[in-house]
Order: C-alpha cells, then structure tokens, then sequence
C-alpha cells in the first residue's frame, strides 16, 4: 500500500515537472523578449525542476541519494532566478529595449494607465 502511494506520488510530481519544463519551452519559443524569456526561464523551469527532482527524492525514499537530490533541488532553487536575473540585467546594461505592445493593441501602456479604456 505504501509502495503504491510512493510511486503514484512520484509520477505525479515528475509529470508536473514535465508539464512545467514543457510551458517553459513554449514560453521560451514563443515570447518576444529576452527580458519575457527570462521570466518564463526563471519561473517555469525552476518549478519544472523542482518537480521532477522531488519526484526522484520521492521515489528513491529515504536513501543517501536523497538527500543529494534534496540538495540539488535548494541548488536550482537559488541558481536559477538569480541567472535569469543575471540575464535581464546585463541586456538591460547593455542598452537592449524590451518590446512593446503595438498601437491597436489593447495592452498597451496608454491603455493600462487610463483603467483599461481605449482612447
């Protein structure tokens, strides 16, 4: 009983992994950004991450290797939004302008500062 649980909590944990990591290269290939990039970079792939390794540290149980896993998942933990970070501040520096909305787009900033209506 308890073997069945472990399993179908680890399948579980690394299918969100996989569905988290698969978002994130949508998001990778489909934002037009480096600085949207990085946010779906830092945000998606770090929980996709996350995922798939507490799935591995559950299915393995308490073993040596846990704890190793334990300790990769606080690595990507920290790793991973301070690289994006990295990332978007030295396009930043380096003079790269995000994109904007276009004109006739209804999320553009004229917009978002009137309260959402339209000019």
């Amino acid at each position: 009983m308890i073997e069945t649980l472990r399993f179908w909590a680890a399948v579980a944990l690394l299918g969100l992994g996989v569905f988290f990591t698969f978002v994130s290269t949508v998001g990778i290939l489909r934002l037009p950004d480096i600085y949207s990039r990085a946010h779906t970079a830092s945000q998606t792939d770090t929980l996709g991450a996350g995922f798939a390794l507490a799935g591995v540290a559950v299915a393995f149980g308490w073993r040596n290797v846990t704890v190793y896993t334990v300790l990769l998942l606080f690595f990507v933990f920290v790793t991973n939004p301070t690289a994006a970070h990295a990332i978007a501040r030295s396009a930043a520096e380096t003079g790269v302008e995000p994109l904007l909305a276009d004109e006739g787009d209804e999320t553009d900033a004229e917009t978002v500062a009137d309260g959402g209506e339209k000019r």
